[in-house]
C-alpha cells in the first residue's frame, strides 16, 4: 500500500473517530438539558404546590382558624423549606397565639432568607413594641419608614407611633402619626391614634377633626367610637353624643365601652 494511500485512510479513522465523539458529546449534552429542563419543570410544580398550600393557609389564618393554617404552612416547608412568606405568617400566627419564642424564631428565620424585606420588618418591629422591647423594635421600624421602595410606609409609621406612645413619648408619637398622614391621609388608624393624643392634650376641636375623617368608614372598633363619643361631649354636642352612643349600642352590645356609656362613666 502506497503511503498516500495510508495516509488517507489514517485521516478518515481519525475523522470517524472525531466524528463518534462530537456525536457522543452532542447526546450527552442533549440529555442534560434534558435532565435540566425535567428538573426545572418539577421545580416549578413543586412551587406551585407550595404556593397553593400558601394561599390556603391565609385564608384559614384570616377565618381565625390558626392551628389548620399553621398545618398548611407545615405542609408547604416540606415541599419548599426556603419559603420565606411561610416563615413570615408562622410567625404572625405564633405572636397572635402568645407564642413569642417561637414567633421570634419565625421572625428572625425569616429575616435571615429576606434581610431586606420591610413587611417582615415591620411585623417584627411591632412584635418587639408589644413585648417591651421598643426600643429595638423602633429600630426595624425606622429602617422600614426611610426605605424608598417600601409601598405601605403609613403601616410602619402607625406602628412607630403606638411604640412611642408605649414609651410615653407622645410627641415623638405625633410626628410618626403627622408623617403618616402625610404618606396616607385617608388612613383610620392613623387619624384615630392621633385623635386620642389630642383629646388627652385637651385639644378637643382638632381631635374632632381627625376623628371625623375615621367616622366615615363603615366599620369602627368600639374603643374608636368611644373616643369619638367622649370628643363630642367634651365640645357640647349632646346629639352626635347620641348618635354616636346609638351605633356603640348596635354594633358592640357586649363591649366594656358601651357599658362605661350607659354609665356615664366618661373618664375613667
Amino acid at each position: 500500500m502506497k503511503i498516500s494511500q495510508m495516509c488517507q485512510y489514517f485521516l478518515r479513522g481519525m475523522l470517524l473517530a472525531l466524528a463518534l465523539t462530537l456525536s457522543a458529546c452532542a447526546n450527552k449534552r442533549l440529555e442534560g438539558e434534558r435532565q435540566e429542563e425535567n428538573v426545572s419543570v418539577e421545580k416549578q410544580e413543586a412551587q406551585k404546590r407550595a404556593a397553593i398550600r400558601m394561599q390556603l393557609a391565609i385564608g384559614y389564618y384570616q377565618q381565625g382558624q390558626q392551628k389548620v393554617a399553621l398545618e398548611e404552612i407545615r405542609q408547604a416547608l416540606l415541599i419548599s423549606s426556603d419559603l420565606v412568606d411561610a416563615y413570615s405568617l408562622r410567625a404572625l400566627i405564633f405572636m397572635d397565639m402568645g407564642e413569642k419564642q417561637l414567633a421570634e424564631d419565625n421572625f428572625l428565620h425569616a429575616l435571615k432568607l429576606a434581610p431586606g424585606n420591610n413587611d417582615i420588618g415591620n411585623n417584627y418591629g411591632r412584635f418587639l413594641c408589644l413585648n417591651g422591647r421598643e426600643s429595638q423594635g423602633l429600630v426595624y421600624l425606622d429602617k422600614a419608614i426611610k426605605d424608598p421602595n417600601y409601598v405601605t410606609p403609613g403601616k410602619a409609621l402607625n406602628n412607630a407611633g403606638l411604640c412611642s406612645l408605649r414609651m410615653k413619648d407622645s410627641m415623638g408619637a405625633e410626628r410618626y402619626f403627622m408623617q403618616g398622614l402625610r404618606e396616607e391621609p385617608a388612613n383610620p388608624a392613623i387619624n384615630a391614634n392621633l385623635a386620642k393624643i389630642l383629646y388627652e392634650r385637651g385639644e378637643y376641636k382638632q381631635a374632632q377633626f381627625y376623628m371625623s375623617r375615621v367616622l366615615k368608614f363603615d366599620v369602627l372598633a368600639a374603643d374608636v367610637l368611644w373616643l369619638a363619643i367622649k370628643i363630642e361631649r367634651k365640645l357640647g354636642d349632646e346629639a352626635a353624643v347620641s348618635n354616636l352612643g346609638t351605633q356603640l349600642r348596635r354594633r358592640h352590645p357586649n363591649s366594656k365601652e358601651l357599658s362605661q356609656y350607659q354609665r356615664g362613666v366618661f373618664d375613667e
